[in-house]
């Protein structure tokens, strides 16, 4: 069975929107979220335009902050800062990957953990680990949603993540855990793959290879959730051989329409989530 991922997130979007008004009417202000993009990569503008828009449905504020690849990485940070000290900007967002020759690292950790909407940061990736998330990163957050929305109870699960990421891949596992899955993270130097991922329950893919996980990787009944995005002969397709697996899954998230939208709903839902603690902290 499909899991849509563009059906939960209208969902999603439905309640974020009634939880903007919400605040509107308790704060007299909207929610906002400033995105800051470097570059002119096609895959990039394309998602800032998507956030842009998404913002727009759900009646929240936007700002975005275009800057030419070659700009000084100082000019960058100093919008970074500009936006940390705006109390009317609720969430910051630095658009990756950057082209190369800056210093992400050095960017990223100017935004404070209340207005990292991303959920990068150290200290909201220390307090996913430990079980009391503030914000969590957007993407394996959309996932845990897709698979709520199945009805099954991941309690006792066996669920393998293939691909150890700081955004996707390590978060996953530790929002995992803490539904009570039993995990395993597989990456390049796992050895066995195979015999791993036949036992899965439930299959995380997120490594950037198309169609990588085949039907022989996969046992009869398991979940499978996709979250590569990869172009191949001007098509788009996933981390998983969907023709080849799908008749074995009882449930999978096709690409594109699966994982992807639930991305940006999540970041609008972390963004309204961190106005409404900014404004109750103020009080």
């Amino acid at each position: 069975m499909l899991i849509l991922g563009k059906e939960v997130s209208r969902e999603t979007r439905i309640e974020i929107k009634q939880g903007v008004e919400d605040f509107s009417k308790k704060y007299g202000r909207v929610p906002c979220l400033a995105v800051i993009i470097v570059g002119e990569d096609p895959a990039s503008q394309t998602y800032v335009r998507n956030k842009v828009l998404g913002c727009e449905e759900v009646s929240m504020k936007s700002l975005k902050y275009e800057f030419p690849n070659g700009t000084n990485q100082e000019d960058i940070a100093n919008t970074i800062r500009t936006l940390v000290k705006d109390d009317n900007v609720d969430g910051i967002l630095v658009q990756l990957p950057l082209p190369k020759g800056y210093d992400e690292k050095y960017l990223l950790d100017l935004i404070p953990e209340t207005k990292d909407v991303d959920g990068f940061c150290a200290s909201n990736i220390g307090l996913l680990a430990l079980g009391t998330p503030r914000t969590i990163s957007c993407t394996p957050f959309g996932v845990m949603r897709l698979l709520k929305s199945t009805g099954v109870d991941l309690a006792g699960k066996n669920a393998v993540v293939i691909g150890r990421s700081n955004t996707v891949g390590k978060p996953m596992a530790m929002l995992l855990l803490n539904a009570n899955c039993t995990v395993t993270v597989c990456h390049s130097k796992t050895q066995n793959l195979k015999e791993i991922t036949k036992n899965a329950d439930i299959l995380v893919v997120a490594i950037g290879r198309p169609k990588f996980l085949k039907g022989d990787m996969v046992k009869d009944g398991a979940i499978v959730i996709d979250v590569g995005i990869n172009r191949v002969d001007g098509h788009l397709c996933g981390d998983v051989d969907f023709d080849e697996v799908e008749p074995k899954a009882s449930f999978i998230t096709p690409v594109p329409g699966g994982v992807g939208p639930m991305t940006i709903s999540m970041l609008l839902y972390n963004t309204l989530m961190a106005a409404i603690a900014r404004e109750e902290n103020a009080r």
